[in-house]
This record gives C-alpha cells, sequence and structure tokens, in this order.
C-alpha cells in the first residue's frame, strides 16, 4: 500500500505512543489514490496546513505536530490494514482524518479497542455519534442533518412533492437514505423513486433509468464525486434536468470540475463556512496556512474541514500540557468548547441542543460556488 509520509517514525516516550520530546505523531488512513482520492487529499491537505501553521509558531509545548497518511482506497478491507499499521506499527498517538462511512466501520471499532483516538472523520454517519463512542471525535453534522436542510428547503422554497434519491448501496448510502426518509415523513411526504450505484464505480445507467421514469422534481444525491457527476452529465444528455442536491461528503471542489459546463445549479450542501470569504477570520487563517504549505494551493471545502480538524487538536493538546496523553486528549474535546479563529466549535453534552450548521451552495457556470439563503 503506498503511503504518504511528512515524517518518518517517532521515538515513542516511555509514557504514551506517538509523543516524543520534539514531536507528536498522527496517523490518517483515507483514500488517496484512485476515483475518490480528492477526498482524501483534501483532509490531508487540511490537515498538514493546520499543522503547518502551529509548527511556525514553536509547535504545541515545544512539540512539532506530524501526520503520516497511509492510503485505504475507500475500500474497508484495506483500511482495516492501513488503520492497525498506523496503530501497531507507526505508533501514531491518535488517528485524525479518515475518510467514509464504510471504511469507518470497520475501523472505528479497532482504534476504539485500543483506546486510540479517532478525529474528525470525513462522514455523517450517525453510528460515529452513539455515546460509547468514547474516542472519536465529530466536527461535522450528521448526514441526518444534512438530510432535513436538503427537505426543508425543496418543500418550503420550491414547493416539491416529488423527491427521488440516488445513493451509493452501502452504509455509506443507506446513512443518507434514512435520513431523506425520516426528513419526508415529518411533511407526510414518500420518495418518489430509488437508484443505487456500486462503490468506487460510475456505473449508474440502471439508476439513470428508474429515476427517470418517475419523473421527480428533485434527485439528492449521496455518493462521491465521480458518480455522482457522471449521472447528472447523462442526465442531461437524455433530457432529464431536475434539481440535483448533493450531500458535502461528494465533494464539492472536485464534483464541478468533473461538471463542467454541466454543474450549473447543481445544488451542495456544505458543513463548513465558504472557503473562499476571507473576511471570516477562520477562512483568512486558513487561507494564509495553505499558502505557507504550498502557494500553490487553492481553498476548497474539504481542505478546510481538514484545517479545522487539525487546529482543533492543536488547541487541546495545547490546554493538555507538557505530558500529553490519549485520554486527556478526548477528555479536554469532549468536555470543552473551543474558539477556533472565532469559529466555535463544541463538543459532549454541551452540544447536543446546538442545531447543525448546514450551510447551501449552489455551482455556478463558471464552476465557483455561491452560498446561498433559500433555494
Amino acid at each position: 500500500m503506498t503511503a504518504f509520509l511528512t515524517t518518518s517514525p517517532l521515538r515513542v516516550s516511555a509514557d504514551e505512543f506517538g509523543v516524543s520530546s520534539d514531536a507528536i505523531l498522527f496517523g490518517q488512513a483515507a483514500v488517496l489514490e484512485g476515483p475518490s482520492s480528492a477526498l482524501g487529499q483534501g483532509m490531508r491537505q487540511g490537515i498538514r496546513a493546520a499543522f503547518t501553521e502551529i509548527n511556525a509558531k514553536g509547535g504545541v509545548h515545544g512539540r512539532k505536530l506530524k501526520l503520516i497518511s497511509r492510503d485505504d482506497g475507500y475500500d474497508p478491507d484495506r483500511s482495516i490494514a492501513e488503520t492497525i499499521k498506523l496503530i501497531d506499527d507507526d505508533r501514531v498517538f491518535a488517528l485524525i482524518g479518515a475518510v467514509g462511512t464504510p471504511t469507518a466501520t470497520v475501523t472505528v471499532p479497532i482504534a476504539a479497542s485500543r483506546n486510540v483516538p479517532f478525529i474528525g472523520p470525513f462522514t455523517g454517519a450517525d453510528f460515529l455519534r452513539a455515546t460509547e463512542l468514547h474516542n472519536v471525535v465529530n466536527i461535522r453534522a450528521s448526514y441526518g442533518a444534512e438530510a432535513e436542510a436538503w427537505i426543508k428547503h425543496l418543500t418550503e422554497d420550491l414547493h416539491f412533492t416529488r423527491i427521488a434519491i440516488f445513493y451509493q448501496d452501502d452504509s455509506f448510502g443507506r446513512d443518507g437514505l434514512a435520513g431523506v426518509k425520516r426528513a419526508l415523513e415529518r411533511r407526510g411526504l414518500e420518495l418518489t423513486a430509488e437508484g443505487t450505484f456500486e462503490r468506487n464505480t460510475k456505473a449508474v445507467s440502471s439508476a439513470l433509468r428508474t429515476l427517470k421514469r418517475a419523473e421527480p422534481e428533485a434527485v439528492v444525491m449521496v455518493g462521491t464525486y465521480k458518480p455522482c457527476a457522471e449521472f447528472i452529465k447523462l442526465s442531461h444528455k437524455s433530457g432529464f434536468s431536475p434539481t440535483f442536491v448533493n450531500v458535502s461528503f461528494v465533494g464539492a471542489d472536485a464534483l464541478a470540475k468533473e461538471l463542467g459546463a454541466d454543474g450549473a445549479g447543481v445544488v451542495v450542501s456544505q458543513v463548513v463556512p465558504f472557503p473562499w470569504d476571507a473576511s471570516v477570520k477562520v477562512v483568512a487563517d486558513y487561507q494564509a496556512a495553505q499558502k505557507l504549505l504550498d502557494s500553490s494551493l487553492e481553498p476548497g471545502f474539504v481542505s478546510l474541514e481538514g484545517y479545522l480538524s487539525g487546529r482543533l487538536v492543536a488547541a487541546a493538546l495545547e490546554m493538555s500540557g507538557p505530558n500529553p496523553t490519549r485520554a486527556d486528549l478526548l477528555r479536554l474535546i469532549n468536555d470543552g468548547r473551543f474558539d477556533i479563529s472565532g469559529n466555535i466549535m463544541t463538543f459532549g453534552t454541551a452540544a447536543y441542543n446546538i442545531p447543525a450548521r448546514i450551510f447551501l451552495t449552489v455551482i455556478q457556470p463558471d464552476g465557483s460556488f455561491k452560498a446561498v439563503e433559500r433555494l
């Protein structure tokens, strides 16, 4: 398997894996090559930007934050192998920036059994929010919250009642499907049609035929950027042009690039602030950190999410003092409220009554994004 190293393995302290006198090592098992690679690469880029920013200021209590990334190909079996390597061979302090529901389903139990923190996974799966998963830290809204936002806007702003779904036929897609069904049921509605595709493929023709026959006004989409783009492009070619709404996991920037001229009007929900709005302090800091890492990097939703994860662990480690432990990191985050450059992040019981933050964006004819309050 391919490993993307930003450092050689660290000397491990006698007290805690992944902590040495001058560094703290984090591990990422995510898709870094192949048809969904923009997601893992985006998370990696954002985490590295955050670490670069922190390290340029002297690190945390004199230690630099370092990342080792391993490619799991968005495949559960590979993800198990790479996660075990990160924990047992690389001996990382914590896992960060994993990508995907099917991979997290099999790797979270491994991390939990070893009491390894599992920080900022790029998935909104409901199971990750179970109260017994003390080692998991979610910084993004759930897919259920995104689905509620879609259906609210489609029914209230556009007055649609005929809504279909196109989803990846695995735990990720089915999680999104359940959220959409719940949101529709609250309004006395049912799905007009369902169409599926297999993970890591662009085999969408059968789903297109099924959904086109149902003549929905909108198609909500729970998948990654390549199959979703393929579905939209083939739809337009066949004269089928409902409103398309995508989950944040799709990878908005990569989706817009894949779609080209077919992207105009496609809606994507987001769970982080608008990454081009430098009037927001956390966005300005993120943009500066990216430039410090690599002056050629462009802003994007996925890398901003990775950046927030990186800044969060740095803030918690700063609070933990000069002798950090995994247990302290998790306790501080789960009991805490963090101000990351004006972006407030709240966890644990204090977060239960705080509404999820969902932002709607629409792809413009030139491939850029416009943030909107209503559809």
